[in-house]
């Protein structure tokens, strides 16, 4: 299935997703096989607490899971898997969250399972209904390949009835992990199990006591009536780290990964699985991520990046190409990362084609086209960076708009309509949007110094010498040899192209001078000298 010399290469890789995918080779090193021998699908899983919606969190794990999928893949020459996206829907709701129509409806059953409650949005059978459509939606967004799974389907239908039994059989075992890991007053209402009150419906925090393991039956205290209660088909669920072991045992799970703030949780639901007859599946602990002052990223606080964000100023492969990088390492989320990771991924496409495999799979990119089952190709290329366009739109001004850029490209690239160059088109829209909300709002034109005024003469007499056809090589060259002369007195040529950052863009950072020159016009680029000269 695929070329054996991609596959020789990946074998040694030292890519991230390839070593992932080593441990699940090494685990199954005749590949996963059931009771009678059959090669079945390797199981890799991802999950989601649906009591508020999707979010950049959600896209990272399931994006993450699907490369170190794709990689085993290549290293087993196409052995069959599986992604199962799970909810667990069936846990009782314990906070309502802020940005939520109709919040009584939520205040008026908390502590119900999610998937019956009531949809305050009012589009769906329940509240968790409505956030699983979502999710649903969100990971067919991205194209991602899964099946969807949810808690309440397979505890209402009995599906875990089997499992359930199986943790009252080892309830002592259980409560022997669980208990030396909690406070003493904790303690005194801990139960794996958590019963579901056939008065209220809340989902309870009581202690409880095996009857029958074999038939289901527990008993506890509900509202001051000491009752039996069977716990099958839907009558209650398990506490989220023995829910978590559970479900690895039930599935079959082979693979999942997770923050390291579950770390400790990820220790104690391997030994639980381990009581339960199972094995804990294979994973990484990523990092998670910082804002921009490098402080953790708190829901409640609003200082992280929503994956609306992200797309509104960058491309989702801009996104996708920041979250494969270093998983183990924290990283900073916000909006000032952006164009940087647009323009990395498309150097790092171009590459591709000429790559050999060794190369290739050390490349990120090559494993992000590879999870959409691209790949790569001729032609992979960006003709303008979006740093470059950031820099025009930044001297247009905040006012600039779509054809008005597409206007300017022309002078650079052939055949400019957005119809020739669909990618830059998204491209050109983000940076219309990043400029106008972050860019524009902080340039500032400073006047030159006397020594900088002489340079910039300099250069407006050499660009009165080129066309609007001269090459960007070409005028790149003239910029140099002005800001070598020692008549100009830059002590370094850093220094004369920050003097033009500063005085014709406004901003301390910018683009290749001859590139910029190219696209925004030599008669465009002596105008603006004119006006850093009057300043």
């Amino acid at each position: 299935m695929f070329d054996e010399e991609i596959i020789t290469a990946a074998r040694v890789s030292k890519a991230w997703p390839f070593q992932e995918a080593q441990k699940l080779v090494k685990r199954y090193p005749d590949g996963k096989r059931d009771a009678d021998g059959n090669l079945v699908p390797v199981l890799f899983e991802t999950g989601y607490g649906p009591s508020g919606l999707p979010h950049i969190g959600t896209f990272q794990e399931v994006l993450r899971t699907t490369l170190v999928r794709r990689a085993y893949e290549v290293l087993t020459d196409g052995a069959p898997t599986r992604l199962v996206a799970f909810s667990d829907d069936m846990d009782g709701l314990r906070k309502v969250p802020d940005n939520i129509p109709n919040r009584a409806v939520l205040d008026d059953n908390l502590g119900k399972p999610l998937s019956r409650i009531p949809d305050p949005f009012e589009t769906h059978e329940s509240f968790a209904h409505h956030n699983n459509a979502q999710l649903r939606a969100f990971l067919d967004r991205f194209g991602f390949d899964y099946e969807f799974v949810s808690a309440s389907d397979r505890y209402n239908s009995g599906a875990f009835d089997d499992a359930l039994k199986n943790v009252l059989r080892h309830y002592d075992a259980i409560m022997g992990v669980m208990l030396p890991t909690l406070r003493e007053e904790r303690r005194q209402t801990y139960s794996p199990v958590l019963p579901i009150s056939p008065k209220s419906g809340i989902v309870l925090q009581v202690p409880v006591e095996v009857v029958d393991a074999e038939a289901g039956l527990i008993r506890f205290e509900d509202e001051g009536e000491v009752i039996e209660h069977c716990i099958f088909g839907g009558q209650a669920k398990l506490q989220w780290k023995v829910d978590w072991a559970m479900r690895w045992v039930a599935l079959g799970v082979d693979y999942e990964m997770y923050g390291k703030d579950l770390t400790d949780s990820g220790t104690q639901s391997g030994k639980i699985a381990k009581i339960l007859g199972g094995r804990r599946p294979e994973g990484l602990i990523y990092e998670l991520f910082l804002d921009e002052k490098g402080e953790k990223i708190s829901k409640s606080k609003g200082n992280g990046l929503t994956i609306e964000e992200w797309l509104r100023y960058g491309t989702e492969e801009s996104l996708s190409f920041y979250l494969f990088r270093e998983p183990k390492s924290a990283k900073q989320l916000h909006v000032g990362i952006i164009p940087k990771a647009v323009d990395e991924y498309w150097q790092f496409r171009e590459r591709i084609p000429e790559q050999k495999a060794d190369k290739q799979l050390g490349n990120p990119v090559w494993h992000l086209l590879r999870a959409n089952g691209y790949q790569g190709g001729d032609g992979d290329t960006l003709p303008v960076t979006f740093g470059l366009l950031l820099n025009l739109v930044g001297v247009l001004g905040a006012e600039a708009d779509h054809d008005q850029v597409w206007s300017y490209l022309g002078n650079y690239i052939d055949n400019p309509s957005p119809e020739a160059h669909p990618e830059l088109d998204v491209l050109v829209t983000s940076a219309l949007a990043y400029n106008r909300d972050f860019v524009a709002p902080t340039l500032q034109k400073r006047a030159p110094q006397a020594h900088e005024a002489e340079a910039l003469k300099a250069l407006d007499a050499a660009l009165a010498g080129f066309d609007e056809t001269t090459s960007a090589q070409d005028l790149q060259t003239a910029v140099y040899e002005i800001g070598k002369k020692e008549e100009f007195g830059f002590e370094n040529l850093r220094d004369w192209f920050k003097a033009l950052y500063e005085t014709l863009l406004g901003s301390s950072q910018g683009p290749r001078m001859g590139s910029f020159i190219a696209l925004y016009g030599v008669e465009n680029t002596r105008k603006l000298i004119a006006q850093a000269l009057n300043r």
